[in-house]
């Protein structure tokens, strides 16, 4: 029946189908493209369509494996996922990939096999490669340092990758890598390695082990986002690690997480406006807080000219309390996020930041007197730029009191105070109410001032 209702025979539904059936005439590049959007479970299966998709999707720039991926509505079996990656890479023809992906979170592995299929895409010129793998993984460092066709590369799996004097990856752009050790080659040896990415933009490792005793230069002139998270396992002194030199001179974004037992030198950190820090001291490393104390206050110096820096501290207080001794001047500092700090620290990074205008201060506060603050001289930020307060996690204790009545006193630029009070503090027998009353009534430096609360259920 036809759109106006009239009766269409069989003949003229055919010839209708054909002129419609537009799908059919475009060429195989283009089908190619259209099959790269689909799962490549449902793009292998239209070479059932007719003769002429039988072999389209050989041809695909984009494969990407995941075997949680449900298939007729259920996860596939091991041996029906592993069997299917075979038959694709087995009949794949295109001798150039712009992505692939394998995702592996599902089943256990036959180590070599995974490895074959990495290599395999290796040698296709791949551009943009994502491996994420839960289990140990042999790979080739020659293969992988040798496909100069890389783009991005993210590699999220344990495994060993031995690293030669030099690496050049020419194109690639964006690093992303988690559970690498990397290790030295053994065939050769010299006091520093370089890892040259000329177009790197970003550089993103977490809890990778840098077995090296060697240095780490990485050569990347176009590094914007600087990332790093690591920690080592062992704490005594003889286990000594190389230093990572990161020279970049358009850094913007830097970020590190971890003990401090290796050192992070930036060799041009002037153009560095946003930083995050966060130092975990655990037990074992108590007896090294001396040396770890010099690594932070280098790492602190490195980035004195940022604008936003978010500074955490956990377990720092219970080992180094002069962990805060000699703190760089923040000459640019503008916002700045806190935790797990005592009060002369907190001091000593208000007098540090001159033009400091939002702090947020996670946990409160801990020794603070009040003998400390009547004697301590006002902030200079706190008479010319200082406009935000938000009092994170505020527990209505003494120290936190002195501090919120401290600001109000003293800040004379200051516009608004938030206070969110600590989630346990609905299990406490302290009156918010009254602690409430009492933090409106204090005297403020500033005329326009407005102080806020967070109800303690939403904070």
């Amino acid at each position: 029946m036809g759109s106006n209702g009239v009766a269409i025979d069989d003949t003229e539904a055919q010839t209708l189908a054909e002129e419609t059936d537009v799908i059919s005439t475009l060429h195989e590049s283009i089908l190619g493209l259209i099959l790269s959007f689909v799962p490549i479970i449902d793009a292998v299966s239209t070479s059932v369509l007719s003769r002429r998709w039988i072999e389209v999707w050989t041809s695909l720039s984009t494969l990407k494996f995941d075997d949680s991926l449900l298939f007729y509505g259920k996860k596939m079996q091991k041996e029906q996922f592993v069997n299917f990656a075979e038959k694709v890479l087995l009949h794949f023809t295109n001798s150039s990939i712009e992505i692939f992906s394998l995702c592996l979170t599902s089943h256990q592995y036959d180590a070599s096999q995974v490895s074959e299929w990495i290599s395999f895409i290796l040698e296709r010129r791949v551009q943009k490669l994502h491996i994420q793998y839960s289990d140990k993984l042999f790979l080739s460092s020659k293969s992988l340092f040798r496909c100069n066709s890389l783009i991005e590369l993210t590699l999220q799996m344990r495994c060993t990758l031995s690293l030669p004097v030099s690496v050049r990856l020419t194109n690639l752009q964006k690093l992303n890598i988690s559970g690498i050790k990397f290790a030295s080659d053994s065939s050769t040896y010299s006091r520093d390695i370089t890892l040259s990415f000329p177009h790197l933009k970003v550089f993103e490792a977490r809890g990778c082990e840098w077995s090296t005793m060697q240095n780490i230069s990485l050569q990347v002139p176009s590094l914007e986002r600087f990332s790093i998270a690591i920690w080592n396992h062992h704490s005594n002194e003889s286990c000594k690690y190389g230093t990572i030199k990161v020279y970049s001179q358009r850094l913007t974004d830097f970020s590190y997480e971890g003990d401090l037992e290796q050192d992070i030198v930036l060799c041009d950190s002037s153009s560095i406006h946003n930083a995050s820090v966060v130092i975990v001291i655990d037990e074992d490393k108590k007896d090294r807080i001396e040396i770890l104390g010099f690594h932070a206050h280098n790492l602190l110096r490195q980035i004195d000219e940022v604008e936003r820096l978010k500074l955490l501290f956990y377990k720092v207080l219970r080992h180094a309390k002069d962990f805060f001794i000699n703190l760089p001047i923040f000459g640019s500092l503008a916002y700045l996020q806190l935790n797990e700090v005592t009060g002369e620290a907190l001091l000593q990074l208000l007098h540090n930041s001159p033009i400091l205008n939002t702090l947020v201060l996670l946990n409160g506060v801990a020794n603070l007197q009040k003998d400390v603050l009547a004697s301590a001289m006002v902030p200079h930020c706190f008479l010319s730029s200082f406009k935000v307060f938000q009092f994170k996690g505020f527990n209505a204790n003494e120290h936190d009191l002195c501090l919120v009545k401290f600001m109000l006193a003293n800040a004379a630029t200051l516009e608004k105070m938030m206070i969110y009070p600590a989630f346990g503090l609905r299990y406490s027998d302290i009156d918010i109410g009254k602690v409430k009353e009492q933090i409106l009534s204090l005297p403020k430096c500033s005329s326009f001032c407005v102080v806020e609360f967070s109800d303690i259920a939403s904070s």
